[in-house]
């Protein structure tokens, strides 16, 4: 058969999978059969040393072999490798059906560019799923991953998925762990992919042996990688909480009362508002760093109105900002020595003249940084401008 006329790649991931693998591909081609599709099953081995590729060609699967180690690795290396116009994925685990795929194919005929399936809307069978990944883990990287990236996917890690290989290949993805499954959903929801979900079963895999899968590490690198590609809820936000936090305690214990029912503020306070406004200020500029980044390298795409924003700074505006700040601490700063040098230099009320020195330090500190952020920016932005 052509390549051209292939429409359907049925791709697994395997690694040791001599257990489980045959009827996983048994069922693959009774689906393809079945239902008339013109197709292969396609296995990526990621250095199985069970027989596993023998298994696989002797029940009429083609075996790519992928050297560098990984789940997203071996998901990668064999899309590149597909023929198919469409690709199914699943694990090789006999825990999803490869007989009901159809609905997934419907939708990707249809137009659908990532069609994810839904576990919890198909059905866990008991024993499939660890107590803790059913109700923590993927529940809350699920929930936070649509937080971050708005979209109507509600099981962000279902490894049964169907999806345009061309259009999963222009996102260019990167990850090698399990974090690919989520690298896959934000990335089609940063670029705008059409995405549904389809019901899906999970079944308990046929495996003796324990899975691939570790809870705590790959759970971080899932999370990991949601903070990553967001700069906004990973730096913006909390930089924005911060500052304006930190302002406010300065400013209420600096002009205002200090003393809340039998609660008293002070100094001691207003130094931590300082130190709250400033770590604001540092964190909100690293994201202002992450998407100059990503405006020269591609890694993730900026907005129009993000553009346009790098489009109006410069350099010299940034500087100009820091310089301002800069200066209004020193002057500050150059008030209390005046009013250190009018008490003859000697001791003065700490509770009114750090009132003064805390938001002098402050505004010096902040006016330095913005000078060398806006040079840092400004290195960031050298490639894109060329």
């Amino acid at each position: 058969m052509e390549e051209r006329e292939i429409e359907l790649t049925i791709l697994m991931p395997c690694l040791n999978e001599a257990e489980t693998l045959e009827i996983c591909i048994k069922k693959a081609m009774s689906f393809l059969t079945d239902n008339k599709v013109n197709g292969e099953v396609l296995i990526a081995d990621n250095g199985s040393t069970d027989g596993s590729q023998d298994i696989a060609t002797r029940n009429g699967a083609r075996v790519v072999n992928i050297e560098q180690k990984g789940y997203g690795s071996a998901l990668r290396g064999g899309s590149e490798n597909a023929r198919g116009k469409y690709v199914i994925m699943g694990d090789a685990d006999d825990s999803y059906n490869f007989l009901n795929l159809m609905p997934f194919l419907e939708k990707l005929r249809a137009g659908y560019e990532l069609v994810m399936g839904n576990r919890f809307k198909g059905g866990i069978e008991k024993g499939a799923m660890p107590p803790l990944h059913k109700y923590l883990g993927n529940p809350v990287l699920s929930f936070i991953g649509r937080i971050f990236y708005p979209s109507e996917i509600k099981d962000f890690h279902c490894g049964l998925r169907g999806y345009n290989r061309a259009a999963i290949k222009s996102l260019q993805l990167q990850t090698t762990g399990m974090e690919y499954a989520s690298e896959m959903v934000v990335q089609a929801t940063l670029h705008k992919l059409r995405m549904i979900e389809v019901p899906t079963t999970l079944s308990p895999d046929g495996r003796t042996r324990p899975p691939h899968l570790r809870s705590w590490r790959d759970g971080w690198r899932h999370l990991k990688f949601l903070m990553m590609y967001s700069p906004n809820w990973t730096f913006l936000y909390p930089g924005l909480i911060l500052s304006v936090l930190g302002l406010l305690m300065m400013i209420i214990i600096g002009v205002g009362p200090t003393k809340i029912g039998n609660v008293n503020f002070g100094i001691n306070t207003m130094m931590y508002g300082s130190a709250s406004l400033l770590v604001g200020v540092n964190i909100s500029l690293f994201s202002m760093f992450t998407k100059a980044y990503a405006l020269s390298s591609g890694f993730i795409p900026n907005s129009p109105k993000t553009i346009g924003i790098f489009e109006k700074f410069t350099v010299e505006k940034g500087v100009v900002i820091g310089v301002v700040l800069t200066f209004l601490g020193i002057a500050a700063t150059i008030f209390a020595f005046i009013i250190w040098g009018n008490n003859s230099f000697g001791n003065l009320q700490p509770e009114s003249i750090m009132k003064i020195t805390i938001p002098a330090t402050t505004l010096i500190a902040i006016g330095i940084e913005l000078i060398f952020a806006s040079f840092f920016l400004g290195i960031l932005e050298i490639e894109r401008k060329k």
